[in-house]
């Protein structure tokens, strides 16, 4: 078992345990219980990249190529979107570009910049992914039923729309869109 299975096999028994214990109503086992099952699909969803020759991705380049996807073409534009330094974008861009999943192309308005794009394999594993959290998805439904899965969605995208900014923001959006 991998690292990363061990410690979300450890926050969803956590959250498990912490809710059966007590039966309590708390905020932070309803935190514990959101994390868990946001972990659970996460390692699954890597799991099954990996089986399907994607062995070297991860949940935070999702993230990062999403942005890339949406419009972040640098670094500095990346760093914003992910609320992480330009240094630490860099370092995943490098990380990326290293395993084939993005590339950099030069800027048709300014020869001295290199824009980053998307690389047919990076596009490949997003949609893969995309996939096979489909699958999941049917899972959860076989398992607790399609009425109960569209409540959780519909509550959890009725608090999220709630939020300052008027919806989600996963941080890879635009922004200004968002505003």
């Amino acid at each position: 078992m991998s690292i990363a299975s061990t410690f979300d096999n450890y926050v969803v028994l956590s959250a498990v345990r912490l809710y059966d214990r007590s039966m309590s109503q708390s905020g932070a086992n309803l935190a514990l219980l959101l994390l868990g099952a946001f972990r659970s699909l996460a390692t699954a969803t890597t799991e099954e990249l990996a089986a399907r020759g994607f062995e070297d991705f991860r949940p935070a380049h999702e993230f990062a190529m999403r942005a890339i996807a949406g419009g972040a073409d640098n670094a500095s534009e990346l760093g914003r979107r992910l609320s992480v330094s330009k240094q630490a974008a860099a370092k995943t861009i490098a990380v990326l570009e290293q395993r084939g999943y993005v590339g950099r192309d030069p800027d048709a308005q300014d020869a001295r910049r290199k824009r980053l794009q998307l690389t047919p394999r990076g596009l490949e594993v997003l949609q893969t992914g995309e996939e096979i959290l489909d699958d999941l998805r049917i899972r959860w439904a076989e398992q607790i039923g399609m009425d109960r899965l569209e409540m959780v969605e519909a509550v959890l995208t009725e608090r999220l729309k709630a939020l300052p900014n008027g919806f989600i923001d996963p941080g890879w959006s635009d922004q200004e869109s968002n505003a």
